[in-house]
């Protein structure tokens, strides 16, 4: 049984995630929301997961590193900072960031990097997601995190090939172009739609999510799974074993 200390315990997904502890047979070793004591919580627990907000990032990495626990980092809106934040991190202890927990997604996710692996750059590469009207950031952490896979699959740079936005004369879309496009509306938890687009046929890769707890579940496998883990930068798809 594991003490999981949950960094964003006010929020939404921070009330799913005590009840996917509790669920899962684990302790819930505490939670702390903006101004809380991380440092008290990471010394009482065995492993933190952070669904928070990017500004409380580096304290919270400080926190785990000062307890000598694993991390799992769930934040989504991560900017180069933070993740360079994470990769220092790592140098001290275990540390699992992703944009999705959900053990679905982390599937998709291998799957579209396979999928884009075979597939030549005359396959055009789009994603497209959609979420509850009250999210804050697009693309989604899931979308980019589909993106990488992509990109990874192609062995090219997302950044130097990613296409978002698109509004008036965008001239033709670019060859091994991966785009982008989010809807915001409604309830909607979560829908991530990968198309590949060939010569006259479509590869459609889709998950739906249609509550909170597929996240907190996996994100309490996940935290499980780092500890004991040594130091060092880990993925969702090392959880599945993929």
């Amino acid at each position: 049984m594991a003490r999981i200390g949950i960094i964003g315990s006010e929020g939404r997904m921070g009330h799913a995630l005590a009840r996917a502890v509790e669920a899962a047979g684990h302790d819930c070793a505490g939670g702390v929301d903006r101004g809380g004591d991380v440092a008290g919580l990471a010394d009482h627990s065995d492993v933190l997961v952070d669904f928070s907000s990017p500004t409380a990032l580096e304290g919270n990495l400080h926190a785990a590193i000062g307890a000598g626990i694993p991390i799992l980092v769930g934040t989504t809106g991560l900017e180069e900072r933070h993740h360079a934040a994470l990769d220092s991190a790592g140098g001290a202890i275990a540390v699992l960031q992703t944009g999705n927990t959900s053990l679905g997604v982390t599937l998709l996710a291998h799957l579209v990097r396979e999928a884009a692996s075979k597939l030549g750059p005359e396959w055009d590469i789009e994603i497209v997601e959609m979420h509850h009207r009250m999210k804050v950031d697009a693309p989604s952490g899931t979308a980019l995190l589909l993106g990488e896979a992509a990109a990874e699959g192609r062995r090219i740079e997302l950044a130097a090939h990613s296409e978002r936005g698109r509004d008036g004369q965008t001239g033709r879309r670019a060859s091994g172009a991966i785009g982008f496009a989010s809807l915001r509306g409604g309830t909607v938890a979560g829908e991530h739609s990968v198309i590949l687009a060939g010569e006259q046929e479509r590869i459609v890769l889709s998950h739906s999510a249609e509550d909170r707890m597929i996240f907190a579940r996996g994100a309490v496998r996940g935290a499980a799974w780092l500890i004991g883990q040594p130091a060092g930068r880990y993925t969702m798809g090392q959880v599945l074993g993929l």
